[in-house]
């Protein structure tokens, strides 16, 4: 659209101002508007404004979400969310005006108290911009200025950030900050300017100027050809450097510290070596570690048969209890039978806890009512296709009913979230014991109870950490499915929720977990089965140009039809192949087990890893306490942690 002296290059609607800080929003503390990008004379503007009263929030409808197909809360940027089960999560759906448009003007009085709250800001006044954490909620923007200060949180509540960014991109650079990869630095297309500070740097042999100018032209072929010195430099740079010594760049600011960036070369992997598993742990061979008072010995090569064969059928009944923690690798026969009778006593005096309620007393007890009406509901239908489940009066499936109402009354907290009976049915099946069972269970939870935490800042985490090591271990497939908004990996989200429970069939499942419980050859080995069966459909991934919808539904597709024998050699062997790496990103080691996490810089979220950086060989000391806070700190509306949005 264009006017007298201005042209609006881009518009979404459905950007939203959120007025109050509250969790939950209600209809009056939100603002509906359009965000335009609009070239007035020789100067760039992004210019929200509020649309119109016939169309302002006070129309905004509080409902379950749409399923009729329109796209009130998603768009082709954001493909439906899909985490392997049915929570009832409620959306907004919103009213769609169609905003009336006008030359946004600087300056101009409101015309109503909504009115007040349009902004117009100069592209050259930016200074970073924060994009909201991967969730299930709106995306968001955060728009810091030169100045300091911040605008309103833009809330996209039908989608939009990523072409938003990508329209700023062709005005700006934006570089992400490797201390948070939401965070992007804002720099002028100026390509003096650059060629300045790389002269400054000192990161090349060539022209800098030439540099910028092919930079500019193919950032690509041009960070991965000519930035290969750029990691050694910040390599150096993290380095104390002695006392007297001079730097030729000039010392950071002293009133608050700006966050650094850095382009990172590929990581240079080695061949992947070869894997072969072992045999089962046979019940022979288990006796042959058991000693004179019935304390197993030589426990560390025992683990490793386990993680490199699995064990026998007849043999899980009993080393599940140990590799659960229920029973002790240390303890002696009769040491294991006084802990038997005692978790046994204290089994059935939780158990006699929920027994003990009458009907009267539940119906005033809501939680516990909603918690056997939902652990009856998720019985009722998982494994029923096992014979030892099938049946209408399965004796099976009472042991499951009774088991995770117990576990209710032994975690308070977290109580019981749908899931969970997905992972005590292998367990009851193997262990066939009530009591035995239930601690079995207990201690499986210990290892993934963050999975079914509500804020699920754990599976968060889980997703960015698998996102880094798939990012060092094909790069290439990394940019392919971000380039077809699939880059968050929320198609992996059941993989990690449940273990892979309705990806291999069920023997197979028995098999993935005693290895994956061995904790062999490190931590979050699972990551590296969910890479390794991203790594055998990368192919059929990337060459048969499948959009966000067909890669959804092809890795749906893989339910039943994967090996897991296959994919566990896939995954040794990715292990393998990252740990032999000498310049293996030092946050990548953190994900392997192989170093300790970094000391914080700053009280920055744990929702996901860090960028991609390199080994550092001493971590920097903490900032001081009196340091000053990022530009982006002093924000006075946003969302809570566990509503930040998603934009896929």
């Amino acid at each position: 659209m264009e006017g007298a002296g201005y042209r609006v290059v881009f518009e979404k609607g459905g950007v939203y101002l959120h007025t109050s800080a509250k969790k939950y929003q209600d209809r009056d503390s939100l603002i509906a508007g359009v965000i335009r990008v609009v070239e007035k004379d020789s100067d760039v503007l992004l210019h929200w404004a509020p649309v119109e009263e016939v169309g302002d929030s006070t129309q905004i409808l509080f409902s379950k979400k749409d399923s009729s197909g329109g796209d009130s809360c998603t768009s082709e940027e954001e493909p439906t969310f899909d985490p392997g089960y049915e929570p009832d999560w409620a959306v907004i759906s919103t009213v769609r005006p169609q905003p009336r448009h006008s030359e946004p003007t600087r300056g101009a009085e409101p015309s109503s108290p909504q009115g007040s709250w349009a902004f117009s800001v100069s592209l050259g006044e930016l200074k970073s911009i924060r994009r909201s954490k991967p969730g299930l909620s709106w995306a968001y923007l955060v728009l810091v200025t030169q100045a300091g200060g911040s605008l309103p949180a833009l809330h996209f509540h039908r989608g939009g950030t990523r072409a938003l960014l990508r329209v700023l991109s062709r005005y700006l650079l934006l570089a992400s900050s490797p201390q948070d990869s939401r965070l992007y630095l804002v720099f002028p297309h100026d390509s003096s300017a650059l060629s300045n500070s790389f002269h400054h740097l000192q990161l090349f042999d060539q022209d800098s100027s030439n540099v910028v100018s092919r930079f500019l032209q193919d950032p690509y072929s041009t960070t991965f050809s000519s930035f290969s010195r750029v990691t050694n430099f910040f390599r150096g740079a993290l380095q104390p450097q002695p006392e007297g010594a001079s730097s030729d760049l000039p010392p950071p600011p002293d009133d608050e510290p700006e966050p650094g960036f850095e382009v990172i070369s590929c990581v240079e992997l080695g061949p992947r070596p070869t894997v072969e598993r072992g045999p089962p742990v046979t019940e022979e061979e288990w006796m042959r570690h058991v000693g004179p008072e019935g304390r197993l010995q030589q426990v560390p090569e025992l683990k490793n048969r386990i993680f490199s064969g699995g064990l026998s059928p007849g043999l899980r009944r009993e080393a599940w209890k140990f590799l659960l923690g229920y029973l002790s690798w240390e303890g002696t026969a009769e040491e294991h039978k006084a802990h038997v009778r005692k978790k046994t006593d204290e089994y059935f005096r939780m158990k006699l806890q929920w027994k003990s309620v009458s009907p009267e007393q539940e119906r005033r007890n809501s939680l516990l009512h909603g918690y056997r009406s939902l652990i009856e509901r998720d019985v009722s239908r998982t494994d029923r296709n096992n014979k030892f489940y099938e049946g209408p009066e399965n004796p099976g499936l009472g042991l499951l009913n009774d088991i995770l109402l117990t576990y209710c009354m032994y975690h308070f907290d977290l109580g019981y979230v749908q899931g969970m009976s997905d992972l005590l049915s292998p367990i009851l099946y193997v262990i066939q014991n009530e009591v035995d069972a239930f601690w079995c269970f207990c201690g499986f939870m210990e290892l993934v109870q963050g999975n079914f935490e509500e804020s699920q800042e754990t599976m968060k985490r889980q997703l960015g950490c698998l996102l880094l090591l798939l990012r060092v271990l094909d790069p290439p497939l990394c940019d392919f499915l971000d380039s077809q908004d699939s880059g968050s990996l929320c198609f992996c989200f059941r993989w990690l929720l449940i273990w892979f429970k309705r990806e291999f069939p069920f023997l197979d499942v028995l098999r993935l977990w005693e290895v994956l419980w061995t904790g062999l050859p490190g931590p979050n080995l699972h990551l590296l089965v969910a890479c390794a069966i991203l790594d055998m459909e990368r192919d059929t991934l990337m060459l048969s140009g499948f959009g966000s919808n067909e890669i959804l539904k092809h890795i749906n597709e893989l339910t039943m039809k994967l090996s897991v024998e296959d994919v566990l050699t896939r995954a040794e062997a990715l292990h393998r192949q990252l740990t032999a790496c000498p310049e293996l990103p030092h946050n990548v080691q953190e994900i392997l087990g192989l170093a300790s996490p970094a000391e914080p810089h700053s009280p920055s979220p744990t929702v996901s890893p860090l960028p991609l950086s390199p080994t550092r060989a001493a971590p920097s000391p903490p900032p001081p306490a009196d340091t000053a806070p990022q530009p982006d700190s002093s924000l006075e509306i946003l969302p809570e942690e566990e509503d930040d949005g998603a934009d896929s």
